[in-house]
């Protein structure tokens, strides 16, 4: 048996199975906790512009792990998007998935997150989308181009929350340019990881 076969083999190995958008993340967590029997295979952040593709895609991943002989597999993705098909999915396939609609509750903290009532109107940055903003918001929505559609899309938002993981300085400039963009006051938050740690360690 080849060394790659024996890792497989080992039934502390597990296969996670995350959106491209918080990998950084998972292989920080990874790291600072001594995590060497997590295998890390990322899905392209791109498709929460096209959430239909996730089911789909978190399906063929479930598949390949398996077939690969990895005895554990968890999925690292909220629901985003998926209009709870993800759960469906994750409940046919007996597996779990790390708990909240969207990354920016569980970076915030489920539960912190569910009370932040007053936020119903903001518009959410990570570390990720503050540092591929132009990739991720403008040039999907076609703002360079079309200016004019800035207010169609976020006339009904009323500030910019950046959810901060790491307290990058940089990430901060480019998200208060963010809100300024996009016309919106801009708020600061840092969260760290949130409860991505504990899924993650527990996986």
């Amino acid at each position: 048996m080849n060394e790659n076969a024996e890792q497989i083999a080992d039934t502390s190995r597990v296969r996670v199975i995350a959106c491209g958008a918080i990998a950084r993340e998972i292989l920080s967590i990874c790291e600072a906790n001594g995590l060497s029997h997590i295998d890390l295979a990322c899905l392209p952040a791109h498709w929460h512009n096209y959430p239909d593709r996730i089911v789909p895609g978190v399906q063929q991943a479930i598949h390949q792990a398996r077939d690969e002989g990895f005895p554990r597999i968890y999925i690292a993705y909220a629901d985003c998007g998926t209009g709870g098909m993800l759960d469906k999915l994750c409940k046919e396939e007996g597996v779990e998935r790390i708990a909240g609609p969207h990354c920016y509750s569980f970076f915030a903290g489920n539960e912190q997150f569910a009370k932040w009532e007053d936020d119903l109107d903001a518009f959410f940055l990570t570390d990720f989308l503050a540092r591929q903003f132009d990739v991720f918001v403008i040039e999907p929505l076609g703002l360079k181009k079309h200016p004019e559609l800035r207010d169609m899309y976020f006339g009904n938002y009323r500030k910019l929350i950046y959810l901060s993981q790491s307290e990058d300085q940089e990430l901060q400039q480019k998200a208060r340019e963010a809100a300024q963009f996009l016309g919106l006051e801009y708020v600061y938050r840092f969260t760290g990881y949130g409860d991505l740690t504990g899924a993650i360690v527990s996986a």
